[in-house]
């Protein structure tokens, strides 16, 4: 792939007490993946450096930008994005460590919507330490559903084996019930419906749809949202095409291994969601917002103030995120031109 049409992609440092920097680096000590992308790292030169040394990493090479006339597309760009002096505290939860991570993440959303990256790759940040006046958010995916005035978002759990999406995201269980609506479930099957379609290239996907009490209810005898809400919005999605079943009962599904059988799950509530698709998605998996504009990637792991500054965290999931963020922002293009010449793709299939 030439420089030149490499996508840039924006990497965020996330918390700089926790463990982004060190993913970050040791995902680009790997100097193939300059084949790929043009990274932008939005932090500081001195945090960067910071943890440089302190993973004695003087291999790890990077050139400073403050504007994108500098782009250096064959080696790794850092963004900074203050010049103060920060104390970075490796593996303590402190004000800092939000302030900063929040920072760099509005700074690479204005790049983005700006036109000078491509897409996104967060590092973690840890949900109390980031609140503030200018961010008040529960997490990146509300915070990029605002940024790009989304009508709704998906919290797209994804990886090899499986894609399970979150009906409800940060919400307290106590109140995931109240959440849980036929409208708001339309709402969700149809943001995953129309991301397996453009963004994974699989053009009539399988959904299949979680209960929220156990054994699904068990025909109302253990709460009836499975009755009154659950099955009536299934029913509606299917009768405007979408191919969704259920509601399963969520331990004999996964149990089962019925995940196999479809395309995207619909989960009512995070860790009826994240639970199993952490246990089986052995270490690759990542979280993608669907239902934005732009594309944006995670892993699917969080900030591990338990090991930060250690040199021990694994950086599988960032480098998964990175390579799913490409592979979803090419799927996008060839959708896109699939979409503008519906004759080429029957003349491909007749070949």
């Amino acid at each position: 792939m030439s420089t030149q049409h490499k996508p840039v992609i924006g990497i965020t440092i996330g918390d700089i007490n926790s463990i982004g920097a060190e993913i970050i680096i040791k995902t680009f000590l790997d100097n193939r993946m300059m084949e790929f992308c043009t990274p932008v790292i939005f932090a500081s030169n001195k945090t960067i450096n910071f943890y440089r040394k302190l993973m004695n990493e003087n291999n790890f090479n990077y050139q400073s930008i403050k504007d994108f006339t500098r782009l250096n597309h064959k080696q790794v760009n850092v963004y900074n994005c203050w010049e103060e002096e920060v104390q970075i505290t490796p593996g303590i939860l402190n004000e800092a460590g939000g302030k900063y991570a929040a920072r760099a993440l509005e700074i690479a959303i204005q790049c983005l919507k700006e036109g000078n990256i491509q897409g996104l790759v967060t590092a973690p940040i840890h949900k109390n330490n980031v609140q503030s006046q200018s961010f008040n958010y529960t997490g990146h995916t509300p915070f990029l559903k605002a940024s790009f005035n989304a009508k709704d978002v998906l919290m797209f759990m994804t990886a090899d084996n499986m894609r399970v999406g979150l009906l409800t995201e940060h919400v307290p269980v106590a109140e995931v019930a109240k959440y849980v609506t036929k409208e708001n479930i339309l709402s969700k099957l149809q943001l995953m419906k129309e991301s397996l379609v453009k963004d994974f290239g699989i053009d009539q996907p399988r959904i299949a749809v979680l209960g929220l009490n156990p054994h699904a209810g068990d025909d109302g005898l253990i709460g009836r949202e499975e009755i009154e809400q659950i099955t009536p919005a299934i029913r509606h999605a299917k009768g405007n095409g979408t191919l969704c079943f259920g509601p399963y009962s969520a331990d004999a599904f996964f149990a089962r291994e019925m995940y196999r059988q479809f395309d995207g799950v619909l989960a009512m509530y995070h860790d009826q969601g994240l639970i199993p698709f952490k246990s089986l998605a052995n270490g690759e998996g990542i979280n993608y917002t669907a239902g934005l504009g732009i594309v944006r990637t995670s892993p699917d792991h969080g900030t591990a103030f338990d090991i930060a500054g250690k040199n021990v965290a694994d950086p599988g999931s960032f480098r998964q995120a990175i390579f799913t963020c490409l592979e979803i922002m090419e799927q996008r293009e060839r959708y896109a031109d699939n979409t503008r010449n519906p004759l080429k793709k029957t003349e491909l299939a007749s070949e």
